[in-house]
């Protein structure tokens, strides 16, 4: 009977003309492949956890065809058992489907029997087996792959967040922005707070365009609407100020491992005001290579 696999895949769409990437991770139980994986996915790869290993090159070539999912990462660990003798040959034979990068991750024996220890989780070379005897045949069978990989990250002295941070930094470039998901979301009060917002402005400071009759049948994504609430000098103030904040807490959030933040402005109906700003900061922080989508709860369709 197939072994169950657990399969997780971002929402995040790759560009069309982004370059296709398969990257498999491997390595020690306890270094930290599980959070890794989460990492990528968090980067717009289609991940993929226990992966049977003859299944892989089928799955390259199906990567490679695709056109939506452009890069994937999947882990290929000591679960495969005897199966893994065949990972060089079957490495060889993804290479010619499509450019892998193999990651390694280990640790050092002390860091995994905390691990272990705090986790309460049996190594899954066996229950019966000391986890201290479990750690070094694992290390000893997993070596041929550990021969072949193109990068070995010792996580021995990194928690979660600077595991994420690493593989961020590792594959973008050194540049993380592109790890964290912005959706600039209007809402109308009269509606109520939106609960998903992780931080909330109210924009009803402004001049409401609904009372000007012109206006009111628009939003606040039609020009004239623009034009209007641009003219106030408090509008460029505001717009200025919440940009210089946004671009001050980014790289904390994304340091700490945040990968989605939802920014709401609110307004009384949702239509205008707060749709015309969500749209403008989704511009400014767009030109400092944040990925931004806007969302208009309340705005008429």
């Amino acid at each position: 009977m197939p072994r169950k696999k657990s399969v997780k895949s971002s929402d995040k769409e790759a560009k069309p003309d982004a370059p296709r990437e398969l990257v498999i991770l491997t390595g020690l139980s306890g270094s930290g492949k599980a959070s890794a994986l989460k990492a990528f996915e968090d980067l717009g790869f289609y991940a993929v956890d226990n992966m049977p290993i003859e299944l892989v090159p089928r799955f390259a070539k199906l990567i490679g065809e695709s056109g939506a999912t452009r890069r994937a990462a999947l882990v290929v660990d000591i679960r495969e058992g005897e199966k893994l003798e065949r990972f060089p040959a079957i490495l060889k034979q993804v290479r010619q489907d499509l450019p892998t990068t193999v990651v390694y991750l280990e640790a050092s024996k002390a860091a995994l029997l905390r691990r272990f220890s705090e986790t309460r989780r049996p190594h899954p070379l066996g229950r019966e087996e000391m986890v201290e005897r479990a750690i070094q045949s694992e290390r000893k069978k997993l070596d041929p792959i550990r021969n072949v990989a193109d990068v070995i990250v010792d996580t021995s002295n990194f928690n979660v967040h600077e595991l994420r941070a690493y593989i961020q930094s590792k594959f973008t470039g050194g540049s993380t922005s592109g790890s964290l998901l912005i959706s600039a979301l209007s809402f109308g009060y009269k509606n109520g707070v939106p609960l998903e917002a992780d931080l909330v402005f109210d924009v009803r400071f402004l001049p409401n365009p609904h009372f000007v009759p012109e206006f009111r049948p628009l939003t606040g994504k039609h020009p004239k609407v623009v034009s209007y609430i641009k003219q106030f000098a408090q509008t460029g103030e505001f717009l200025d100020k919440v940009t210089d904040l946004l671009l001050f807490l980014l790289p904390h959030y994304i340091h700490e491992g945040k990968s989605y933040l939802t920014v709401a402005f609110g307004c009384t109906g949702g239509q205008h005001r707060s749709v015309m700003i969500a749209e403008e900061i989704k511009k400014r922080l767009a030109k400092q290579s944040y990925r931004v989508k806007t969302a208009h709860r309340d705005m008429p369709r």
